[in-house]
């Protein structure tokens, strides 16, 4: 056994435990500000009002959030994946750059941006795990090409 190989279960378990600690609480965190913002509580629409936004701006950010979740979480099309990475990257940098337009730079600015750490993190575990899991496979040789032998 080659050192790489025996390595790769344990890079494997710390990318699966990176994936699924950081996943757990970015849906954790989109479905409280999902389901708070399609319920229009006081506290989003403060929040929302603060910034300059419209009321109902909350609402379709609250539903794109919910569908954002169910796609990180259940098994979608990675483009439908990707999307909902995206969609909460461009939110908490909204909000970074929300907060700081308005003057808003303290304490409150940590919020999104550990947020968009745990997205960041999030997306890169997943991408890793899927790299991982299409190597474990061996590779079956493609015609026309000559394979050598190490």
């Amino acid at each position: 056994m080659n050192a790489a190989h025996s390595l790769a279960p344990r890079s494997s378990k710390t990318t699966n435990v990176v994936y699924w600690t950081t996943t757990a609480l970015v849906a954790l965190m989109m479905l409280q500000g999902g389901i708070s913002e399609v319920l229009r509580t006081e506290g989003s629409l403060q929040v929302m009002r603060a910034l300059g936004y419209p009321d109902y701006l909350n609402t379709i950010l609250g539903v794109a959030k919910l569908f954002g979740v169910a796609a990180i979480l259940l098994p979608v099309p990675r483009t439908l994946r990707e999307w909902a990475y995206a969609g909460f990257t461009f939110d908490v940098t909204g909000a970074i750059v929300s907060f700081v337009a308005i003057g808003a730079v303290n304490v409150t600015l940590l919020i999104p941006i550990f947020s968009l750490a745990l997205v960041l993190t999030s997306y890169w575990s997943w991408r890793r795990r899927e790299a991982t899991a299409g190597m474990t496979a061996e590779p079956a040789a493609t015609p026309g090409y000559a394979t050598a032998s190490v």
